[in-house]
């Protein structure tokens, strides 16, 4: 059985952008399949906003199979910080954040992944298998931060 505490990444990138206009790109979820190399579709549950305590479901894709995910918004902090935990705070699984850090006429952008318990696929996994799954997970959340970073800075757009 894996050890949750090694499934755990983060990454940076340097984005010239303002912090409140990535954090507003980030904070609608809709437009995450522009970015996400896994999650291609994203909608708030019932009309809610980028908040604490609302809700959004994700659709995931990988090679080998699709999923959808509830996700429960517990950071809110424009410009600053996102974060969602899948499966909500309660009995939720995995946690996803971004922070935002003005850097000279730059922001540095830093998404990070945490896995919070067991899963019946975690569970499933010995030692053996982690270092590959958290590196797919770097993968994927290079791909996202870069794709969001050419996207940012093809139209960049004042902070509202």
């Amino acid at each position: 059985m894996a050890s949750i505490d090694a499934l755990y990444t983060e990454k940076t990138i340097l984005v010239s952008a303002d912090p409140a206009v990535l954090y507003d790109m980030i904070t609608d979820v809709t437009r995450m399949g522009e970015w996400s190399p896994v999650c291609k579709s994203c909608w708030w549950d019932d009309g809610q906003a980028p908040k604490v305590g609302s809700w959004f479901t994700g659709h995931n894709v990988l090679e080998e199979r699709q999923w959808d995910t509830r996700c429960e918004v517990v950071t809110a902090t424009r410009p600053r910080e996102f974060a969602w935990i899948v499966g909500g705070k309660e009995e939720g699984y995995v946690r996803w954040g971004y922070r935002f850090v003005p850097s000279g006429d730059k922001t540095s952008v830093t998404e990070s992944w945490r896995v919070l318990r067991q899963t019946e696929r975690i569970a499933a996994m010995d030692n053996a298998d982690v270092p590959a799954y958290v590196e797919r997970t770097e993968r994927g959340i290079e791909e996202t931060l870069e794709n969001l970073k050419r996207v940012a800075e093809a139209a960049p757009v004042l902070p509202s």
